[in-house]
């Protein structure tokens, strides 16, 4: 364990000091690419000549879009799902809350990035459950005038023989010096189009796979269009996020079609980072579907064989094929995506979380007094440490305060802000093991009437088609009762970005118990180690890389490089009780001076390190302006 803490240490004090040459680097990449001459506006989403390989046009003078240079930016950042606001339903959980922050971080750091995502005008779902605890979907509407600006420019593409019209609605993402960065929104439903052609952008994951490819074709393809339309014909790097618009590579080949060497082209400019560890997740498409709704003359005959692979259109596989630069979310899920896809190059950038958005009031107010800066510059938070115990106790005793009060007064529980308690937030699928807190029920209620008691708090949603996730949201529910009588419990139902800033802070212990390796990253955790709240989870993800027994936190089961037992739940489970029991509770309730330097620590070793800011600056330096 020494050995650990020692390696870890070493390893964060190293990156502390290249902290400042990477920034002067950052700065100097940033300047050179401000003198870059710019090209024009595109006047047609037809003309192909706004792209030039290896030399750029001199434009005549810069393209302002609503006050924002649109002709300065230089990499496109393309996403199916981001979560900007939490009243912007535009997100379906992980994968667009770490788009959010990263663009975020971008506009704090100005970064010359745009955004292209697709409106989802009504939105993913709002969640109801009913007395069985079985999930049921709303629609979940919103008006996008409300937040967004509509512009002017149009753009059209074929799909399933039809010509459809694509619109644009700008948001304006403010930095906390005041830079903007710009996110586009695709949106289909206008006048003219057919009816089934304007709800193409309507539900976030909806609809079978014809539609599913429909929709990652006007992101993809018309995404690209829209950026030329709109001027923004500088970029110099499309960033697919993970595999949904990696149609985008088609779109630059046939740009770059006439040039002698043109899949070179396309992989300079490609970015792809993949977050899918599990082979059943990357999306794929029959070849007869993908010429039906692109049209059979689409896809270049030259790269036919590049694109398909034995019938089949893998969008994961086709991001690798045409990306020069391609990373997993995390050390481990690089190992795991190499093993995946034989043969590619992947490199690994673990994901991180915006400190601005997602550290609460009550420490964001301990960190203006202690940690002045910590805002524009998250590395301060490794000078945590140096603040009071006491008040950071009292800070944390606040933001439980907040969630209890909250949760009491919309269930009408009694929770108790004194009593130690645990919370679970993630998407409701098998991999997860959301139910194995409550696996031996006899086992937790013992040790409950051992300790002072318990209190445990859940959230999260099932996929709309994902029978075994509502499943396991019923079981859950069930266990909280078969408990109740001694321990109080809440499944807070329709989980999103306001509810899981309330429960990461507001929490004692922050749990997660992913089946290994099928974790890509995971930020959960980190979001509550920038609120003092230590991690106890698997083994997986980002916490093999923020994991320090008893210092940050706490692991359930072996190391993954150890021989495990032929029944890995089997062995977690003990060690999660085994663990709670024993060392976790016992420390919270009886040695609160260490569980306070846990929750220092946490904070300074992970929450210094596992932020967009650091993400941001790693994706610049290794495979923006590299």
């Amino acid at each position: 364990d020494r050995a650990d803490k020692n390696t870890h240490g070493d390893s964060l004090l190293h990156l502390a000091d290249e902290k400042n040459k990477q920034r002067s680097l950052i700065s100097e990449l940033l300047l050179k690419k401000d003198e870059t001459p710019i090209p024009p506006p595109v006047e047609s989403p037809h003309k192909t000549e706004a792209l030039v390989p290896s030399k750029l046009i001199i434009p005549k003078k810069p393209v302002i879009v609503e006050d924002i240079s649109m002709s300065a930016l230089s990499v496109g950042y393309f996403c199916m799902e981001m979560g900007i606001e939490n009243d912007m339903p535009t997100y379906a959980g992980g994968l667009g809350v770490l788009a959010g922050d990263m663009l975020a971080s971008c506009a704090d750091l100005d970064v010359p990035v745009i955004g292209v995502t697709l409106l989802h005008r009504k939105g993913y779902f709002r969640q109801r459950l009913d007395a069985s605890g079985w999930q049921f979907e709303e629609s979940e509407e919103w008006n996008p005038s409300e937040k967004l600006i509509l512009l002017p420019h149009e753009i059209v593409l074929t799909l399933l023989h039809r010509t459809v019209r694509v619109r644009a609605w700008l948001y304006k993402y403010k930095g906390v010096k005041g830079n903007l960065s710009p996110i586009i929104f695709l949106d289909t439903d206008i006048e003219g189009n057919s009816e089934d052609d304007r709800h193409i952008t309507d539900h976030l994951y909806g609809g079978d796979d014809k539609y599913r490819l429909s929709q990652e074709a006007v992101l993809g393809i018309g995404g690209m269009r829209m950026l030329e339309r709109i001027g923004a014909t500088n970029i110099q790097k499309f960033h697919m996020n993970e595999g949904h618009s990696a149609l985008l590579t088609v779109e630059l080949y046939r740009m770059y079609a006439s040039c002698d060497e043109p899949i070179q082209e396309v992989r300079r400019r490609s970015v792809f980072t993949t977050h899918t560890p599990v082979a059943a997740g990357h999306d794929q498409f029959p070849e007869a579907m993908v010429r039906d709704v692109l049209g059979d003359a689409y896809i270049p005959e030259d790269i036919t064989e590049m694109v398909f692979e034995k019938g089949i259109l893998n969008m994961t596989r086709l991001g690798l094929e045409f990306s020069q630069y391609v990373n997993g979310v995390a050390k481990k899920h690089g190992e795991v995506t190499r093993q995946l896809f034989p043969g590619y190059q992947i490199e690994s950038i673990t994901n991180g979380v915006h400190v601005v958005r997602w550290v609460s009031s009550s420490f964001a107010r301990l960190y203006d007094k202690y940690l002045p800066g910590w805002r524009i510059d998250p590395y301060n938070l490794r000078y945590a440490l140096s603040i009071p115990q006491e008040e950071l106790w009292r800070t944390h005793e606040e933001a439980k305060a907040e969630l209890i009060d909250h949760l009491n007064s919309r269930y009408g529980v009694t929770m108790n802000k004194d009593i130690f308690t645990i919370g679970f937030a993630r998407r409701a699928t098998a991999y997860k093991r959301g139910n194995m807190l409550f696996s031996d029920i006899e086992r937790l209620l013992r040790i409950a009437e051992r300790s002072r008691g318990i209190q445990i708090i859940y959230a999260g949603k099932a996929h709309p088609n994902d029978n075994e996730g509502k499943l396991l949201i019923q079981q859950i529910i069930d266990n909280m009762r078969k408990v109740g009588h001694k321990i109080t419990c809440v499944y807070v139902e329709d989980y999103d970005m306001e509810i899981a800033k309330r429960i990461v802070a507001g929490v004692d212990l922050w749990l997660n118990t992913p089946t290994r390796p099928q974790e890509a990253s995971g930020t959960s955790g980190m979001k509550a180690a920038l609120n003092g709240v230590p991690h106890f989870s698997v083994l997986d993800g980002w916490w093999l890389e923020g994991h320090i027994e008893g210092v940050t936190g706490w692991s359930i089961g072996p190391h993954p490089e150890k021989t495990e037992s032929k029944d890995p739940d089997a062995e977690d489970m003990e060690d999660l009780y085994t663990k709670l029991e024993y060392v976790i509770i016992p420390r919270y309730e009886n040695e609160r001076d260490q569980w306070v330097k846990t929750m220092r620590q946490s904070i300074s070793i992970n929450g210094s390190f596992f932020n967009t800011h650091r993400m941001v600056e790693q994706y610049v330096l290794g495979a923006y302006f590299k």
